[in-house]
């Protein structure tokens, strides 16, 4: 039987898990009430309407991370860090709502007042936390959710549908990628002069020939 061990939980962990045991605890408290004077009246979670379905989803999240933490195999159709964070993010909002919709009031001199009481404020917070802190843990297990990878299985990839893309281990961050290595750098020094070949000499078209001179000579006299 596996056995709980808190070394293998992180601070971002003990987040979630923390989370999910305050809003266990805030179950019990008052989340609605009435007060006139000396008198007053208030309701636990468990008597909200829907607010106890939050934040029981919310203590759902940090048992779950606990129990995957201490090598207990739950097999579900979905990888680990999309379960932490679906529960988490959907009993917040749950909670959130349940809230929103609580009727408060009052007088003016303070005689009496109606509205949320302190349960529900702290199940808001744990469970804001939470959903938090499942976010972290989702980014850094390098899952996908399902319907991301439903869309990479249709582009041509083979993918067996209910399971996520193979990623880093639950709770482990991925290799960051490396900018060190730049492209080198271009080269500006004086480019090589060419050879383009001794020019050749212009072509010969020889001495042109001289004109006859037609000047008579003075000096021989016309033959008859």
């Amino acid at each position: 039987m596996a056995a709980f061990d808190a070394k293998k939980l992180s601070p971002v962990d003990w987040g979630v898990a923390g989370a999910g045991a305050l809003a266990l605890i805030a179950l019990f408290f008052p989340w609605y009430g009435v007060s006139a004077g000396v008198f007053s009246a208030s309701v636990s979670g468990w008597s909200t309407s829907y607010g106890w379905l939050g934040a029981l989803l919310i203590v759902a999240a940090g048992a779950y991370l606990v129990l995957q933490r201490s090598d207990v195999q739950i097999k579900l159709p979905i990888g680990p860090a999309v379960v932490v964070l679906g529960a988490a993010t959907l009993g917040a909002l749950i909670v959130i709502l349940r809230w929103l919709t609580l009727p408060s009031g009052g007088s003016i001199g303070g005689v009496y007042s109606y509205g949320p009481r302190i349960g529900i404020y702290l199940t808001l917070i744990a469970g804001v936390v939470q959903a938090g802190c499942a976010f972290k843990l989702f980014r850094a297990s390098g899952e996908a959710l399902p319907w991301a990878g439903q869309g990479s299985a249709g582009a041509g990839g083979t993918q067996v549908p209910g399971t996520s893309t193979p990623g880093p281990a639950f709770g482990t961050s991925a290799p960051a990628p490396d900018y060190t290595a730049s492209a080198p750098a271009p080269d500006y020094s004086m480019p090589t002069p060419q050879d383009f070949g001794t020019p050749s000499a212009a072509p010969d078209y020889g001495t042109p020939a001289s004109a006859p001179d037609s000047t008579p000579d003075e000096g021989i006299p016309p033959t008859v």
